[in-house]
C-alpha cells in the first residue's frame, strides 16, 4: 500500500469519527426554555429554531470544518510528496546505510639521495566487531589466541568513537598460526576476521630515529585538539599518527587520505551487504636533506666514543649530540643523539616491558632529541660572541692584552677564579685568547662589563646570535635555551636572600666564558658557528628538502630556503675571532692538530668544557669547512665525557671524515684543552 493510499484512508475514516460524534453529541436542547405563565414553549430568539433548521446549520458548519482539516493535511502531504520527498529518502536511506573509513598507508620518508629510511610493510591484523565484548566465549577464546589479557582484547572491542559497524583492531602482526586457527574455526569466531593492513617498515634499523620519530595510535588529546589543527585531519580512535620527529611535524602530509566503504545495515544495525566504495589514498612521500651515510658515520662515531670514554672510567659519559649542515642554504645532512633507540618498538602499540625500559631513570633518556631539545653550559665556545660583545661596547680594541698567572683576582683575593690552565698563559691578547680559550681574558670582559654602564651588553651580544630563542627548525620539542640577565636571577631564585638573588660581578665573569646559568642548545651553537663562518649570515636549519609527488617521480614542493638572521660585525673584529678559530685547530696543541692535517680542506673551530654537577665536564667541539670557503659546519656535546678535545673533537673529524671522504688517520690523544 502506498503512502498516499494509507494517508487518505487516514483521513477519510478520521472524517467519519467527528461526524457520528458530531450527530450523536450536538443534538442537546440548550437552544430552548419553557415561558412560566404558559403551556406552549417559545423560543429563546427572533430565528427559526426548529429540529430541520438546527440540523442543517451543525451540518454546514461540520462540513466546514472537516473541509478546513482536509484541505490542511493534503497540502501538508503534497509539501511532503513534493518539497520535502529529497530530503525523506535521504533520511531513509541513511537509515539503512552506514559509511565505513578504510585506513590509508603513511608516505614513505627518503634521505636527500632516495634511500628508503622509512616505508610500509604488510601486516596481519586482527580485527573483531564490537559484538564481540558481549560473548564471554569469544571473547576469552580470542585473548588466549593472540596472547592479550581478556580485558584489553575488551578495550579495544568497544571503543565507542568508531561507527558501530567498523571493524576494531585487535592486533597487528599475527603469525600465521593464528590466522590459520581463526580461519579453521569460524563457528568460535563468528565475528573476528584477519585484514592485510600496512605497517611502519626501517629499512635502515634506527638510523636517524630521532629525527624521523615514530608513530601510535591516535591519544585522547589529540582526538579533542583536532578541531584546532590547521591540517583539519578527522581522526578516529585506533588511527595511527606520528608521535615525535618528521613522522610527527609533517602529519598532514604523510598521513594519506582514507577510503570509504558504504554497508547496508538492518533495523539492529547488522550488516546485510556492501555498497559502493571510495579507495583509500596513500600519504605522500617527504625526502628529507639527510645523506644517510654521513647520518651513519655521525651516529657510530657518536655512540663510539661515549662509550670508550665510558670504558676509560667516565662512569656517567652515557649522552651526546652531532649534528653537520650546509651553511649555504640551512640544509641539516647529519643529525644524531645517544643514546638512541629503536622506533619499531611502537609498531602495533609500545608495550609496558619497552616502555619502562625507554622512561627509566637509568635509561638516560633515549627518546629525547638531545640536538634540539638538550640544554648544556656552552662552555668556552660562546668566546667568539664574548669577543664580539667586548669590542662592540668598548670593554676591549684590537690590540688589547692581558696577563693570565693561572688565577685571577680581578674582584678581590676572596673573589679570585682559576683559569683552565692553571699554570698560567701569561701576556695574551682576544686572538690567541681564542686559540688558547684562556679564561682570565674572559674575566677582564665580564669585569669590564660589570663596571660599565651597559652590563647587559654580554646579553645583547649572544641574543643578536640567536641565544635564548628557537631557531625554528622542523621537528617538534625545540628548546630555546637561556640567557641569564639581572631581572631573570632575581625571579628565579626566590628562596634565597636578597644578596643571592642580585646581580653580581661572577654572574658575568662566568657569563663571558660560557659558564654559570647560560643554557643552549647543540643547534643553537651550530647555527652561531654557521654565522661566524658567513661572516653574520644564518640560514634557517630545516631538515625537509620537498614532497615527492604521488604520480611519478617530480616534487610537489620544494623546500624554499630562507635566510634566519643576518648580524653584521666589523670586518676587523670578524678577522680577530676568524684567525684564533683557526688557531684551535693547527695551534693549541700538535696533538689536536694531527687530526685535521691529514684533511685536504683547511678546518676553523672551538673546543669547549662546560663543568656540571657531575665528576666529568661535558665536552664541546664545532667546526666549519673549508676555513677560507665554508660549506659546512658541524656541532658535537659529549655529556660527561671529559675536555671537549677528548670526544667532541673527534666525532667531528669522523663527520668530517665522512663528507670528504678522508677518514681521520691520526691516533694522537688530545687531552686538558678547553
Amino acid at each position: 500500500m502506498s503512502p498516499i493510499v494509507a494517508i487518505i484512508i487516514v483521513l477519510a475514516v478520521l472524517l467519519a469519527a467527528l461526524v457520528i460524534a458530531f450527530l450523536l453529541v450536538g443534538r442537546g436542547e440548550s437552544r430552548f426554555k419553557f415561558d412560566i405563565g404558559g403551556s406552549a414553549p417559545t423560543a429563546a430568539g427572533g430565528s427559526d429554531m426548529s429540529t430541520e433548521g438546527g440540523f442543517k446549520s451543525r451540518l454546514l458548519g461540520l462540513d466546514v470544518f472537516a473541509g478546513s482539516i482536509i484541505v490542511v493535511l493534503l497540502a501538508r502531504l503534497w509539501s511532503m510528496q513534493l518539497i520535502s520527498s529529497n530530503d525523506y529518502s535521504n533520511q531513509a536511506e541513511s537509515n539503512r546505510t552506514r559509511k565505513i573509513s578504510v585506513g590509508a598507508p603513511r608516505g614513505r620518508i627518503l634521505d636527500r639521495n632516495g634511500k628508503e629510511l622509512v616505508n610500509n610493510r604488510p601486516s596481519l591484523t586482527v580485527v573483531a566487531k564490537p559484538d564481540v565484548a558481549e560473548d564471554a566465549v569469544e571473547l576469552k577464546v580470542l585473548a588466549n589466541l593472540i596472547g592479550m589479557p581478556e580485558m584489553a582484547v575488551k578495550r579495544k572491542v568497544s571503543s565507542s568513537t568508531e561507527s558501530a559497524q567498523s571493524m576494531r583492531t585487535v592486533a597487528v602482526d599475527v603469525s600465521r598460526r593464528v590466522v590459520a586457527y581463526i580461519g579453521e574455526h569460524p563457528y568460535v569466531f563468528s565475528d573476528v576476521s584477519v585484514e592485510e593492513r600496512t605497517q611502519r617498515n626501517y629499512p635502515q634499523g634506527n638510523l636517524a630515529s630521532h629525527v624521523l620519530g615514530y608513530v601510535g595510535t591516535v591519544n585522547s588529546d589529540q582526538l579533542e585538539n583536532e578541531d584546532e589543527a590547521e591540517d583539519k585531519i578527522t581522526y578516529e580512535s585506533g588511527d595511527i599518527v606520528g608521535q615525535a620527529g618528521i613522522e610527527m611535524q609533517y602529519e598532514s602530509v604523510l598521513q594519506g587520505v582514507k577510503g570509504e566503504q558504504t554497508v547496508y545495515v538492518d533495523a539492529d544495525g547488522n550488516v546485510l551487504s556492501y555498497s559502493s566504495s571510495v579507495e583509500a589514498q596513500s600519504g605522500s612521500d617527504i625526502v628529507l636533506t639527510i645523506d644517510s651515510a654521513i647520518q651513519k658515520a655521525a651516529e657510530d662515531s657518536l655512540n663510539g666514543h661515549i662509550q670508550r670514554l665510558r670504558d676509560s672510567g667516565k662512569g656517567e659519559c652515557y649522552g651526546g649530540a652531532a649534528i653537520a649542515m650546509d651553511v649555504t642554504n640551512g640544509e641539516i645532512i647529519a643529525m644524531a643523539s645517544a643514546p638512541t633507540y629503536s622506533p619499531s618498538v611502537f609498531v602495533g602499540g609500545v608495550s609496558y616491558d619497552d616502555w619502562q625500559n625507554l622512561s627509566s631513570e637509568g635509561s638516560w633518556n633515549p627518546l629525547i632529541n638531545r640536538a634540539v631539545s638538550g640544554q648544556y653550559p656552552s662552555a668556552s665556545t660562546i668566546k667568539p660572541l664574548s669577543t664580539f660583545a667586548a669590542l662592540n661596547y668598548g670593554i676591549a680594541n684590537v690590540d688589547s692584552a692581558y696577563d693570565c698567572a693561572g688565577y685571577w683576582t680581578g674582584f678581590g683575593e676572596g673573589f679570585g677564579q682559576y683559569c683552565w690552565d692553571h699554570n698560567g698563559h701569561g701576556h695574551i691578547d682576544l686572538e690567541n685568547g681564542i686559540t688558547f680559550s684562556c679564561d682570565v681574558v674572559f674575566y677582564e670582559i665580564g669585569k669590564g662589563f660589570y663596571y660599565s654602564s651597559r652590563q647587559d651588553g654580554l646579553q645583547d651580544t649572544y641574543r643578536k646570535w640567536g641565544l635564548g630563542s628557537s631557531e625554528g627548525i622542523d621537528l617538534p620539542s625545540e628548546a630555546s635555551g637561556r640567557v641569564p640577565d639581572a631581572k631573570w636571577k632575581w625571579n628565579y631564585f626566590t628562596s634565597s636572600d636578597d644578596q643571592a638573588r642580585s646581580w653580581q660581578g661572577g654572574d658575568l665573569t662566568n657569563l663571558a666564558i660560557g659558564q654559570g646559568d647560560l643554557l643552549v642548545t647543540p643547534l643553537q651553537m651550530l647555527c652561531v658557528y654557521s654565522g661566524l663562518a658567513n661572516n653574520g649570515e644564518v640560514w634557517r636549519p630545516h631538515l625537509l628538502k620537498g614532497v615527492k609527488s604521488s604520480l611519478g617521480g617530480g616534487a610537489v614542493v620544494e623546500y624554499k630556503n630562507s635566510v634566519l638572521r643576518s648580524v653584521k660585525e666589523k670586518d676587523e673584529y670578524v678577522d680577530i675571532v676568524h684567525k684564533g678559530l683557526s688557531g684551535v685547530i693547527y695551534r693549541e696543541s700538535a696533538e689536536q692538530a694531527s687530526h685535521f692535517t691529514n684533511l685536504s680542506v683547511q678546518v676553523a673551530g672551538k673546543t669547549g668544557s662546560a663543568e656540571t654537577s657531575h665528576d666529568d665536564p661535558t665536552g664541546w667541539f664545532i667546526a666549519y669547512a673549508p676555513a677560507d670557503n665554508p660549506k659546512y659546519v658541524v656541532a658535537s656535546v659529549v655529556e660527561n665525557g671529559g675536555f671537549g678535545s677528548e670526544g667532541a673533537m673527534l666525532v667531528v673529524r669522523d663527520i668530517l671524515g665522512a663528507i670528504y671522504n678522508e677518514p681521520d688517520d691520526s691516533t694522537a690523544t688530545a687531552s686538558g684543552s678547553q
